[in-house]
């Protein structure tokens, strides 16, 4: 199993003018780690989930990607997850290859429905209903799919978007994969058969994890797709890995892992994110002995 750091906090040690020496020092810390996935939040306001209120620090989110692609070289950059409704899918593609080629190939789309109707409203972006979230979703992900066809330019006519051409140049170093955020059953888990490279559940239970895969390989297995070639990933709130906990942390993993989960994706919760991350380096070797222990 792997690990992965979410950062979802800016109100950093130092205050504002530091957060970008924390920021390049949280890259150097997972690359020094071994950790293979670094990821921040794409969000406008801060959320209630974090513990903090929305008036906290809160940055754009590939604007921080492209930032971290010039003081990283080999972890994977994504955001966890993009709302489909805060660009364009034309343009979103169009971000999404600029990271790929910028970093050297190591851009991942990260995508969901969105769900924070405060910030939509807030900043004047359009907040449909869950309905015609999902079917934009599906559409962004057509259209990334086509403008990521170096051999198909042409139009895209969907019932919320349409693109004369999907013209993309230069294409992406490496075609990002798809990551598919959330655990909704009957549309979610659908769409991560249909497009999806990887998806990325919550680490509620290993019984609960253990459902959700099953409705997983049961879309793959009405769509004709191989289960086994998408990637599972968690997110893991609690218990999170300390100097202290380190132990506790990977003997929690091991039930996730035996189920088929590739990484658990964890968050430094202070304001020296970089310092977190280096006192949990050593889980990147306990975590990956758990996939190889018979």
């Amino acid at each position: 199993m792997d690990l992965g750091i979410h950062v979802p906090i800016f109100d950093i040690d130092g205050g504002t003018s530091a957060i970008a020496g924390e920021l390049a020092n949280v890259g150097a810390a997972v690359e020094s780690a071994g950790i293979t996935w670094l990821s921040f939040m794409d969000h406008f306001f801060q959320i209630e989930p974090v513990g903090l209120p929305a008036e906290s620090n809160m940055l754009e989110g590939y604007t921080t990607l492209g930032f971290l692609a010039a003081h990283t070289s080999t972890v994977d950059l994504g955001l966890l997850v993009t709302g489909v409704t805060y660009r364009h899918p034309g343009l979103l593609a169009k971000i999404v290859t600029t990271l790929d080629v910028l970093s050297g190939g190591r851009a991942t789309l990260g995508i969901g429905a969105a769900w924070f109707e405060r910030e939509h409203l807030g900043l004047g972006v359009p907040y449909p209903r869950v309905a015609e979230r999902f079917e934009r979703l599906e559409e962004a992900l057509q259209i990334c799919d086509q403008m990521w066809d170096p051999d198909n330019n042409g139009a895209f006519e969907g019932k919320h978007y349409h693109l004369q051409e999907t013209l993309c140049s230069p294409q992406p170093i490496h075609r990002p994969n798809v990551l598919i955020g959330g655990g909704g059953e009957r549309k979610t888990l659908r769409l991560v058969a249909q497009y999806g490279n990887a998806c990325n559940l919550f680490a509620t239970s290993p019984e609960e994890v253990r459902h959700k895969l099953e409705v997983l390989r049961g879309h793959c297995d009405d769509l004709g797709r191989d289960y086994d070639a998408i990637r599972k990933t968690l997110t893991v709130h609690n218990p999170l890995p300390t100097p202290d906990t380190r132990d506790e942390f990977v003997r929690s993993m091991a039930d996730y892992a035996a189920l088929g989960v590739d990484m658990a994706i964890v968050m430094p919760t202070d304001g020296s994110p970089a310092k977190w991350i280096d006192s949990v380096a050593p889980t990147v070797k306990q975590l990956a002995d758990i996939s190889t222990t018979p």
